[in-house]
């Protein structure tokens, strides 16, 4: 009984994530408090989002064309039901691409926040932090996000990391569904080679951890 709630309340979340990112990213407010500097990850999963879009518009364009055509009484009584489900589907997709633009990494004071998608979100304390580097990782399954091996937590659309941090050992990192505790993350951003030398300075000044 206990897992099925949490997977309805999961589920729950996750749709008034993706909505409230949708009317973010109509608005152009982005998820980030002021002073946050935003480090971006969605060009990877760009194409294919755009491409389902598309793809889900023109279905739900071309089935309404066709249900209009048929002189039957069923093709009236399914038309409309249809036709707002497949706009629920394409405004949800349309939500789910825009969190990626809205919810970027966040690189503050204290931590380095990694999100994915419309609520994954985990905090690396920046005074954890031992190194940083450029480095790549894949996981199995196409459409994960999050892979946890061996004191390993992966981040990433697509299965994919490309920048790594090591830790100061065994660390508990608060995320959105409670505390994993890892010595290495890694994660996805657009342009690693930058944001790894962004991330090397930020920790070389003095004074901001």
């Amino acid at each position: 009984m206990n897992r099925s709630w949490r997977l309805l309340t999961d589920l729950v979340l996750v749709e008034l994530a993706i909505w409230r990112s949708l009317g973010r990213w109509i608005a152009r407010r982005p998820d980030a408090p002021a002073g946050a500097v935003q480090i971006g990850y969605g060009r990877l999963t760009a194409p294919v989002m755009w491409l389902w879009i598309f793809g889900s518009l023109v279905e739900v364009v071309a089935l309404e064309l066709v249900l209009r055509t048929v002189d039957a009484p069923w093709a009236h009584v399914i038309r409309i039901p249809l036709l707002v489900v497949g706009l629920w589907g394409a405004l949800w997709m349309l939500g789910m691409a825009g969190s990626f633009y809205v919810r970027r990494h966040l690189l503050l004071p204290d931590r380095i926040t990694i999100r994915n998608g419309p609520r994954f979100r985990v905090d690396v304390p920046r005074a954890a932090i031992t190194r940083i580097r450029g480095v790549e990782h894949e996981f199995e399954g196409m459409i994960r996000s999050v892979h946890e091996e061996d004191g390993l937590l992966l981040v990433g659309p697509g299965n994919r990391t490309n920048v790594e941090l090591t830790l100061a050992g065994p660390t508990a990192l608060a995320t959105h569904d409670g505390e994993r505790v890892v010595d290495r993350v890694g994660f996805w951003v657009d342009e690693p080679r930058e944001v790894v030398r962004l991330l090397q300075r930020a920790e070389q000044e003095p004074g901001v951890r």
